[in-house]
């Protein structure tokens, strides 16, 4: 009978973030391994300004307010996403292949990766049910994420070594 009347347990939607960076020090204000609650109404903000943004990254080459991340449940739907957006005006902002000027936003598929700078982020939706709270979990990575996952955002090198930025020329297949 205690079973019937009790309330349902709601499950909380997690986004998983692995960052990776060459100075692991950045990351010394984060809580590891810890899931963080975090009101569903709020846009979570990452950047170098600890009075505005809820994750602070001490690192003079990242904007005051890098992005910021917003929960929603999109309309006739029980699923719950998250989108990203690009709050700075120097630093584009890649997701996946998706690049993100300033004031640009995306919906974050359910495992992407995001680049800014030398900053690698591993993103991993894991859903739930509840319209109230999300959690967030860092965890940090020893090695490039990108190089664990093939990926790349950046002008690709010819298998010569040498990379030309010029207009793209056209040769004939037996030169």
């Amino acid at each position: 009978m205690a079973s019937e009347t009790a309330e349902t347990e709601e499950t909380l939607t997690c986004l998983f973030m692995t960052f990776y960076h060459p100075n692991q020090e950045v990351f010394d204000d984060f809580s590891l391994g810890q899931h963080q609650r975090v009101r569903a109404d709020d846009a979570v903000k990452f950047g170098r300004d600890g009075n505005v943004c809820h994750f602070t990254l001490p690192d003079g080459r990242v904007s005051r307010i890098q992005f910021a991340l917003q929960f929603f449940r999109r309309y006739n739907s029980t699923e719950f996403d998250f989108e990203i957006k690009n709050l700075s005006k120097k630093v584009n902002l890649f997701v996946n292949d998706i690049k993100l000027s300033y004031l640009n936003k995306v919906d974050l598929p359910e495992n992407c990766t995001l680049c800014f700078g030398e900053y690698e982020i591993l993103m991993e939706k894991q859903g739930g049910r509840s319209e109230d709270y999300f959690e967030i979990c860092f965890k940090l990575s020893d090695s490039s994420l990108l190089l664990d996952r093939n990926v790349s955002f950046h002008q690709p090198v010819p298998e010569c070594g040498i990379s030309r930025t010029d207009s793209p020329t056209e040769t004939d297949e037996r030169e």
